[in-house]
């Protein structure tokens, strides 16, 4: 199975299957001397794990941090870093009763198709288990930015037809963790848990949005043609699981505006740095990064196993009914906020390194 590794100068490749006996990352072209929280880590790993509320899935894996080899003393002596988790609650016994049926809207079909054979058990690696992984290379990343002035956020904007209809510098996202659905309005976020409650009690699921906001991002971050700042983007947030829609600075509804209205005219600060008055640009222009705030909205589709009977074929070409007896999110954007920001980290990082700038303040000496 290939391409199993993201990125050009800051590399993550992943093993390990949803009901295996373990998954994985290895992070390799993070720069040796930097002193890494792993606390941080285990943190952004927390806001990512199965169980964590009544709104998640039942599945209870405590996706504790296992340090394999890249660190001394807590610093990253340049070598590649390896992490792994356990699976301590998988039971693939669960997928007996639909072993050989093609789910709806799964990749088992896919899967099958292309390489001739497929995990039963909750999907193997087309699992979203495997995001986990990615949140830790993602934190890591997270971390090197910090140390540049970067910060990513990122929060629930909507879930189903509860839609957050307030913009971005109205919210405290100091909020964000405030509630289970993360979404820094308490009101709306109230709102959104009442309605997944319902759609939880009815054996269905539900889709929403997750916004994402980068701030400190200095200007001339990203490619001027084949590999656009906000095409990275695009590409990084549709890889993770029940991604369906992508959109940056003004989105789809710049489609409507005028030019006039839509340009985002230039100034500079007090401090005579350029700015610009307005951000429709979402902080790109010309697939580099202009020094305003970069944000996006990533739209996820329903989650695909409901638990309700449904007709399906399977690969024999029988038509047969099934219904799915996992544990699984009735909405998968709260547990996803933490793969948001991780995925936009990762882009972001390789666009630094890109730049050759790769000056760590706090680097010293093993």
């Amino acid at each position: 199975m290939g391409l199993n590794t993201w990125g050009r100068y800051f590399r993550v490749s992943t093993f390990g299957e949803s009901h295996g006996p373990a998954i994985g990352v290895i992070i390799d072209g993070c720069p040796a001397g930097f002193i890494l929280d792993l606390q941080a880590i285990q943190h952004q790993l927390n806001r990512r794990r199965p169980g964590q509320s009544a709104l998640t899935t039942t599945r209870n894996e405590a996706d504790t941090l296992q340090v394999l080899s890249g660190l001394l003393n807590g610093t990253t002596t340049g070598q590649p870093m390896a992490f792994m988790l356990n699976n301590a609650d998988a039971i693939p016994s669960q997928y007996q009763s639909i072993k050989g049926a093609y789910r709806p809207s799964h990749a088992d079909y896919t899967y099958e198709a292309k390489y001739g054979i497929r995990h039963d058990a909750g999907g193997g690696r087309a699992s979203a288990r495997e995001t986990a992984n990615w949140v830790i290379a993602g934190a890591v990343a997270q971390q090197l930015l910090a140390s540049l002035g970067v910060k990513i956020s990122a929060f629930v904007s909507q879930v189903g037809s509860i839609v957050l209809n307030k913009k971005t510098e109205e919210l405290d996202l100091n909020l964000i963790d405030s509630n289970a659905i993360r979404c820094p309005d308490a009101t709306t976020a109230q709102q959104m848990a009442d309605y997944l409650m319902d759609v939880k009690a009815a054996g269905d699921t539900c889709g929403g949005c997750i916004t994402a906001i980068a701030t400190g991002v200095p200007a001339g971050w990203g490619e001027p043609v084949f590999e656009k700042l906000h095409a990275q983007l695009a590409a990084a947030m549709c890889t993770i699981n029940a991604v369906h829609g992508f959109e940056y600075g003004s989105g789809f509804s710049g489609a409507s505006m005028l030019g006039s209205q839509h340009n985002d005219v230039f100034t500079t600060n007090s401090n005579q740095k350029v700015i610009t008055q307005t951000n429709y640009s979402g902080g790109i222009q010309g697939g580099i990064s202009n020094g305003m705030p970069i944000y996006c909205k990533v739209a996820f589709k329903p989650v695909a196993s409901i638990n309700q009977l449904q007709q399906t074929v399977n690969n024999k070409s029988e038509t047969v009914s099934i219904k799915v007896e996992g544990r699984h999110d009735p909405c998968v954007v709260p547990r996803a906020v933490p793969v948001v920001e991780a995925m936009f980290a990762l882009v972001l990082i390789n666009a630094h390194l890109a730049n050759n700038q790769a000056k760590w303040p706090n680097l010293k000496s093993i």
